[in-house]
C-alpha cells in the first residue's frame, strides 16, 4: 500500500470493487469506530455494530452532556472542546492516517514511514471530497 492507493481499511467491509473504486469508499467499520474514538469517546466506539451505523457521530454522542438536574460535569469529547459540528474532509483524513499508523508495523510516528508518505495520502484524501474526480462523485461526496 502507497499514499496514493486506498487502503482495503477504508472500504466498507474492507473490500474494494476494482471496477468503481469509490464503492464503499470510507465506509469501514473501523474507520467509523476510530472517529467516534479520537472524537467523541471510545466508548461511543463500542456502539458502531456494523458498516451502516454511527455515521452522525457528534448527534449520536450522548457521554458528553451535562446533566443539570444533578448539576455534575460530564466530561466534554474532542469534537465538542473544537466546536466541531460535522464530519469534515480533513477529519476523515485525520482518522485515516492515525489507522494507517495503528495499522501499521511501526513503533514511532515519522511523516514518511518506509514507502508510505502520510502528507500525501492526507491530501488525497481531503481532495477526494473537497475536488471530487467527475459529477457523480461530487454528489456523493454531498
Amino acid at each position: 500500500v502507497t499514499e496514493t492507493s486506498w487502503p482495503t481499511f477504508l472500504y466498507e467491509k474492507y473490500t474494494a470493487d476494482q471496477d468503481n473504486l469509490e464503492e464503499g469508499l470510507f465506509k469501514s467499520t473501523i474507520l467509523v469506530q476510530a472517529f467516534k474514538a479520537i472524537f467523541t469517546s471510545p466508548s461511543s466506539a463500542k456502539d458502531v455494530r456494523d458498516d451502516r451505523n454511527g455515521a452522525d457521530v457528534i448527534a449520536n454522542n450522548r457521554h458528553a452532556k451535562r446533566d443539570l438536574f444533578f448539576s455534575k460535569k460530564v466530561k466534554m469529547h474532542v469534537a465538542q472542546i473544537i466546536n466541531m459540528h460535522t464530519v469534515t474532509p480533513c477529519s476523515i483524513a485525520y482518522v485515516a492516517c492515525q489507522l494507517q499508523f495503528a495499522l501499521s508495523s511501526v513503533t514511532t510516528w515519522h511523516s514518511i514511514d518506509g514507502n508510505f508518505d502520510y502528507i500525501p495520502f492526507w491530501h488525497s484524501i481531503v481532495d477526494f471530497f473537497e475536488w471530487p474526480p467527475g459529477r457523480l462523485a461530487h454528489q456523493k461526496t454531498k
